[in-house]
């Protein structure tokens, strides 16, 4: 069954990039093609109640099973050793990837205190989208008056553009809140 933000790719998405950029076939147009939702666990990884609080607060967030991911190599200076757990990440693609961020457009960025819209040079040269959010209590799934600790968390979201450009438009149909040039426009560079 496809989630109302695969609709809105199929019916909206697709025909208005087809006529921005000029694409032939409806295959050749860009797609988000996952997410990934990270958290460092550094500093707290000896704090095993706190990790495994994360971890399930994560996992509602989600809405899938998180892993932990292991320090490649030992840094003295940030007091890891190799194999020692430094952080959770999940990678959702298809359905769930749809549903967390039809969430994260419509509910938890609208949420998040002065938010004023994501800096658009955010999106690198391939069209990806890296965001980071300090609090996780935006999400619904959160009941504010439970949490006894709260933690940021980064999103990235990967497109299969071919430009910076394709990506970003193809990233504002889907509505994500970039911020506006609150310039003048004549004092824009051209």
């Amino acid at each position: 069954m496809a989630t109302l933000f695969q609709e809105k790719y199929i019916k909206e998405v697709v025909p208005a990039m087809q006529a921005e950029f000029g694409y032939k076939n409806k295959l050749a147009v860009p797609k988000i093609d996952k997410v990934s939702v990270n958290v460092g666990i550094g500093r707290i990884t000896k704090d095993q109640k706190l990790v495994d609080f994360i971890k399930k607060n994560l996992t509602l967030i989600v809405g899938h099973k998180i892993t932990e991911r292991p320090a490649k190599k030992a840094i003295a200076a940030f007091k890891t050793r190799e194999g020692m757990i430094v952080g959770l990440s999940v990678t959702l693609r298809g359905a769930r990837m749809y549903d967390f961020l039809a969430k994260l457009i419509n509910v938890a960025l609208p949420r998040t205190r002065d938010f004023r819209g994501i800096n658009p040079k955010s999106v690198d040269a391939k069209g990806n989208l890296t965001l980071g959010l300090k609090e996780h209590i935006v999400f619904p799934e959160i009941i504010g008056e439970e949490v006894s600790n709260i933690f940021g968390f980064e999103v990235s979201i990967a497109t299969t553009a071919e430009t910076r450009e394709e990506g970003l438009e193809l990233l504002k149909l889907f509505g994500v809140p970039f911020k506006k040039d609150a310039r003048p426009s004549h004092l824009k560079h051209k």
